[in-house]
């Protein structure tokens, strides 16, 4: 008996060869420029063995296939009568790559309905090397494929929506050129939406993808935080606790040079300006507080500035370190 016979009778699909096509789906359309423009389909071919490859084929082709399937067809009868599905008719107008697009649905059911035939079907050299993989086709780079993409669909995400009307916020009055990555720059008009206060001068908000530490006195506050949303530093009435840490950025001064820090132990350090003539004098009371205020309107910078800042430059040395004075303390 032979092979295709034998196939029929016993229906046996686990005798087919491994080589033999028994999936395909068109993956994409790619354009070809000769002397017409014409689209080839991308289709994407897996045999029984599990081998998946692509081939590059034109709707005359698909037609060739048909034609020459439904003569081979007729001059069968009997046992092998087999009925081939219906493939798409041919177009003679209109725009090439909408054709082409439409054409992709009926296509991929025809040829699954093609490859549902019985097994004999499948053993015919017609069908074969029409799904074979030729050395063009081997040669081709495919771009895009986007039938073969794993199916996706858009997620909504539920954002928590901010009131940014009942959020604390505070406008900027004055520019403000922050020092460092934890300062925070500000423009004149501009919104800062508060975070919490840091101390009683400070407080930490944010501005779009921006945050950081501004002072108080350059904006107006809009809407206050909360009171819990506040450090024990910054609240009115209470003072600063045992071993608390001053909130100044400085540069200290020592013999060796200019150490910048954050943050200092307040019973480590004394706070020092620098009078006209350049000397370094330390603040020792109210009155030297005083005498640096008023220098410091004398010499006022013209740099636009709130009311209560004025041009003086505040030095932090250790309070054992009386070596960067002209003088010796009394």
């Amino acid at each position: 008996m032979s092979l295709p016979r034998q196939l029929r009778d016993e229906s046996d699909f686990d005798q087919l060869p491994d080589n033999i096509p028994i999936t395909a789906t068109i993956a994409d359309i790619q354009e070809r420029k000769g002397f017409i423009v014409y689209y080839q389909f991308v289709i994407d071919v897996k045999t029984k063995g599990g081998i998946r490859y692509l081939i590059y084929r034109r709707y005359r082709e698909f037609y060739s296939l048909h034609q020459n399937l439904e003569l081979k067809l007729q001059s069968l009868s009997g046992t092998y009568a087999c009925c081939l599905p219906v493939l798409p008719g041919k177009v003679f107008m209109g725009n090439k790559h909408e054709i082409a697009e439409n054409r992709i649905p009926e296509l991929n059911t025809y040829i699954k309905s093609l490859l549902n035939c019985p097994t004999w079907i499948l053993l015919d050299d017609l069908i074969r090397m029409f799904f074979y993989q030729t050395e063009y086709d081997s040669q081709q780079r495919p771009r895009t494929l986007r039938r073969l993409r794993p199916p996706t669909r858009k997620v909504k995400s539920n954002k928590p929506k901010h009131d940014l009307l009942s959020s604390p916020r505070a406008e900027a009055m004055f520019d403000f050129r922050g020092s460092g990555k934890l300062e925070l720059s500000l423009k004149i008009g501009e919104v800062i939406f508060l975070l919490r206060r840091v101390n009683a001068d400070w407080l930490e908000g944010t501005i779009r993808d921006r945050s950081g530490i501004f002072p108080e006195s350059f904006v107006k506050i809009l809407k206050p935080l909360p009171e819990s949303d506040s450090d024990g530093e910054g609240r009115i009435g209470s003072g600063p606790p045992a071993g608390s840490y001053s909130c100044l950025r400085c540069h200290l001064l020592q013999p060796q040079g200019v150490d910048t820090r954050e943050v200092f132990q307040i019973g480590n350090i004394a706070l020092n300006y620098r009078d006209a003539e350049g000397d370094l004098v330390r603040i020792m009371d109210d009155e030297d507080v005083a005498i640096m205020v008023q220098e410091g309107r004398n010499q006022r910078s013209k740099v636009k500035r709130p009311a209560n800042q004025y041009g003086w430059e505040v030095h932090v040395t250790l309070s054992t370190d009386i070596s960067l004075y002209n003088a010796e303390l009394l």
